[in-house]
């Protein structure tokens, strides 16, 4: 499968890119700039040993894929989809972003959509979003030759795209779950801010979250 990863270049993005080019999946990396999409493709070459890896500007990138993830600073949205909207049409569109606000009184701190999903969403109306891998930490996701521990948690209204979802997490190891629909977005991006403070308090780097009670 062809997955474009808009802010590819950053450590969540780069992550993903890893696990799902070891696992057969061609990658294009985005970013707002090309020339720096490039080259972090370049380096993801070199690491993976996979040449399906190719990096383009925002928009480009998500013209080639057939799923588009969106792995943005959370800030970053309003300026970076509005363009990509009619590439997008149509297409599964992972949301893994999650607003965090670092030093203020508040670490999560979700907009009036009620997620950055949601947001998602209503600037890519003709998309089918789902909201998934917030809780894979980018350190966990970097190191490729071990299991991740975490399950994935993923919402969205299209039971065609959360399909699709599932079998990315299966491409990399994860045991997908399904936590209802797009609203549900909130408390899902929430935990990320939960995991994070764990990481902080007990100096981890790789704090997941698995749900007990289900058949594997």
């Amino acid at each position: 499968m062809n997955i474009a990863i808009l802010g590819g270049t950053g450590k969540e993005g780069a992550g993903l890119a890893t696990r799902w080019a070891l696992a057969g999946h061609s990658i294009i990396i985005g970013s707002r700039d090309a020339a720096r999409a490039h080259d972090k493709a370049v380096e993801l070459r070199e690491r993976t040993h996979k040449l399906t890896i190719v990096g383009h500007d925002n928009a480009e990138a998500a013209a080639l894929g057939d799923v588009v993830v969106v792995a943005l600073p959370h800030t970053g949205l309003s300026a970076t989809l509005p363009p990509t909207r009619q590439a997008c049409r149509g297409k599964i569109v992972i949301s893994t972003v999650v607003p965090l606000t670092f030093g203020g009184p508040r670490l999560f701190t979700p907009p009036p959509a009620g997620s950055a999903a949601e947001e998602v969403q209503a600037l890519l109306p003709e998309s089918k979003v789902v909201a998934a891998f917030h809780h894979i930490a980018a350190h966990e996701l970097a190191e490729a030759e071990h299991p991740i521990e975490c399950d994935l948690l993923m919402c969205g209204a299209d039971a065609d795209a959360k399909a699709v979802v599932t079998e990315l997490g299966r491409s990399m190891g994860l045991r997908s779950i399904d936590v209802g629909p797009l609203t549900n977005a909130g408390p899902v991006e929430g935990i990320t801010a939960l995991l994070a403070t764990i990481n902080r308090r007990y100096k981890l780097k790789n704090s997941g979250i698995q749900i007990t009670g289900l058949p594997d």
